[in-house]
């Protein structure tokens, strides 16, 4: 029976050192030793004590072809106290997944999304990026859909948490990895990536010119960029700055045209940029579940007209583009 460690990431060294990139894997030795204690947070205990009791890796299967990431097996788990060892996470914002039966539906329907991004990439055999992965919902995806190897960044201690808890039950040999990470802490000029996800990340930087050059410079040449990001309908070169708050969010930068954001691009040094997909968000995508029973998108807008945010600014449009480093 193989049973996963919590928080090993020796393969992912492994992997880096096979790829020239030493360097880089001794930095992330240290990162994640000193981020990934039991003290990092105060519910790091309780969330490791139910990772512990979770039921057993083996035997049983694992499916991220569906909407839901899916654990299934033979042996019969007791859902009632599973689903309350899976609430120990609360809350579970992306997703779904369904664990031995017990189906968590996640505030995000991420599914809708993943459509969207796999319409028009193709991740077949190539190692992935993912800047902002969250619980690292889209890295299952994209293994199912022939990604080589996935390695995702996020500096939340609860999402690395729940990646755990499907990692307890993925495949093995090991081809995704979480780390504790945010965007500014990738090494410059990294140069080893076939494609970089950077999804929901830009508006929360006040420097979004910065943000786009440290992606770019993950890419290896001919590297593919995915980028998902709030914008405004506005065919000008314009953005949209707000003052305090905008959906309820206190962290804004600036939300940009499709058209100032295509410029960005090109300064940042992309070539063949294209606009994959724009999609209203909407309460059947983004929406309070029992597994996040926080306010969600119904909360953040305004309740006499949907197409404005509570503060009267215009409602969450969200644009998929893409981009390659010559």
């Amino acid at each position: 029976m193989f049973e996963r460690i919590l928080f090993d990431r020796k393969s992912l060294y492994q992997s880096l050192e096979r790829m020239g990139r030493n360097d880089w894997s001794l930095q992330l030795r240290d990162q994640c030793k000193r981020r990934l204690t039991p003290g990092l947070h105060g519910n790091m205990p309780g969330w490791i004590e139910a990772w512990k009791r979770l039921p057993a890796p083996q035997p049983s299967h694992w499916d991220a072809s569906g909407p839901a990431v899916t654990v299934t097996s033979l042996e019969k788990v007791d859902h009632d106290e599973l689903k309350q060892l899976l609430l120990h996470f609360h809350p579970w914002r992306k997703g779904p997944f369904e664990l031995f039966g017990v189906e968590i539906d996640t505030e995000w329907r991420s599914n809708l999304k993943w459509d969207r991004i796999a319409a028009a990439i193709n991740f077949d055999g190539k190692r992935v990026l993912d800047v902002g992965c969250g619980n690292g919902y889209y890295g299952w995806r994209m293994l199912d859909a022939g990604a080589d190897l996935v390695v995702d960044c996020d500096p939340f201690p609860l999402y690395l948490m729940q990646f755990e808890v499907l990692r307890r039950y993925a495949p093995h040999p090991e081809r995704h990895f979480a780390l504790p990470l945010t965007d500014e802490e990738l090494p410059e000029n990294l140069a080893a990536f076939d494609i970089t996800l950077s999804m929901g990340v830009l508006y929360h930087r006040p420097q979004p010119l910065e943000h786009l050059s440290k992606i770019f410079q993950t890419l290896a040449p001919g590297g593919q960029l995915v980028l998902e990001t709030l914008i405004i309908d506005s065919s000008a070169e314009e953005a949209l700055n707000p003052q305090g708050r905008y959906a309820k969010m206190k962290n804004i930068g600036v939300i940009p045209s499709l058209a100032l954001l295509t410029r960005w691009l090109h300064e940042t040094g992309l070539v063949d940029i294209q606009t994959a997909d724009v999609t209203w968000t909407s309460v059947d995508e983004q929406r309070r579940t029992s597994w996040m029973t926080f306010e969600s998108l119904a909360e953040f807008l305004d309740p006499a007209n949907p197409r404005l945010t509570i503060e009267g600014h215009p409602a969450p449009i969200r644009a998929i583009v893409t981009g390659r480093r010559p």
